[in-house]
């Protein structure tokens, strides 16, 4: 299991319905994207990392050990607007506003990566995705997600133990080892998943499989306090955000 989602299904809000989570953290990645990248997006951020280290209980470490991989994306994203190309001043010159413009780019994404990670890091997928068919996905649609979701768990612990296989085999002694032994990793997980896929298929069709899955969801009911607190914070964050930004004569 990821770190992230055993996160998730130890989480103080495990028990809360998916909903009551996604308007909460979903909401504070579509204000980080609609209002201004100052102040709204920074307080998004605040905002978002305050929720996650207390309320949600996320551990730091962990949270930063998840948080890191976008927050890089975003920054290698911010770097390019510090640049042109062409132009009068050379074939690269520094870009006028570029470091305003990628400072504003990099609060937004960082921001709403946030609020992706607090819904993540207290809604487990397989809370979410059977709600999925309430709320008008196709049955078949959710099936494959879920089969392949929980398919990957397997196939990841395939591929560790396959790799400490290697190792005990002195497979990583060189170069030319290691080469070896990842395309031997490779050629050995895909035998391995399209076994695990037909024996799935076998299982499924053993058992009267009629195109559903019908798995067990824990019994949960939308807050409509928490609800209605989470709507009052996302108001409160676009007042305080237009007061800001405008402040009254």
């Amino acid at each position: 299991m990821l770190p992230i989602d055993a996160a998730a299904h130890s989480s103080r809000w495990r028990r809360r319905h998916p909903v009551d989570k996604a308007v909460l953290g979903l909401g504070l990645t579509v204000l980080a994207v609609s209002l201004p990248p100052w102040p709204g997006a920074a307080l998004v951020l605040l905002t978002a990392l305050v929720v996650l280290l207390g309320p949600a209980g996320v551990p730091a470490r962990r949270l930063w050990r998840a948080y890191r991989v976008p927050l890089g994306f975003c920054a290698t994203g911010a770097l390019t607007l510090l640049v042109q190309v062409g132009g009068p001043d050379g074939f690269v010159a520094p870009a006028d506003g570029g470091a305003v413009r990628a400072g504003e780019l990099l609060l937004r994404t960082s921001a709403a990566s946030l609020g992706v990670l607090l819904f993540a890091f207290t809604t487990p997928m397989s809370d979410l995705l059977p709600r999925l068919v309430r709320a008008g996905v196709p049955a078949p649609v959710v099936d494959v997600a879920l089969v392949t979701y929980r398919m990957s768990f397997l196939l990841l612990d395939s591929v560790r133990r396959i790799r400490e296989a290697q190792a005990a085999r002195l497979g990583h002694t060189s170069r030319a080892a290691e080469w070896r032994a990842l395309a031997g990793l490779g050629a050995t997980a895909f035998v391995r998943a399209f076994d695990r896929a037909a024996r799935l298929q076998a299982g499924l069709a053993g058992r009267g499989y009629d195109g559903t899955l019908r798995v067990l969801v824990p019994e949960a009911r939308v807050s409509v306090r928490f609800t209605a607190g989470s709507v009052a914070l996302l108001a409160a964050l676009t007042v305080l955000t237009l007061v800001l930004e405008r402040p009254p004569t």
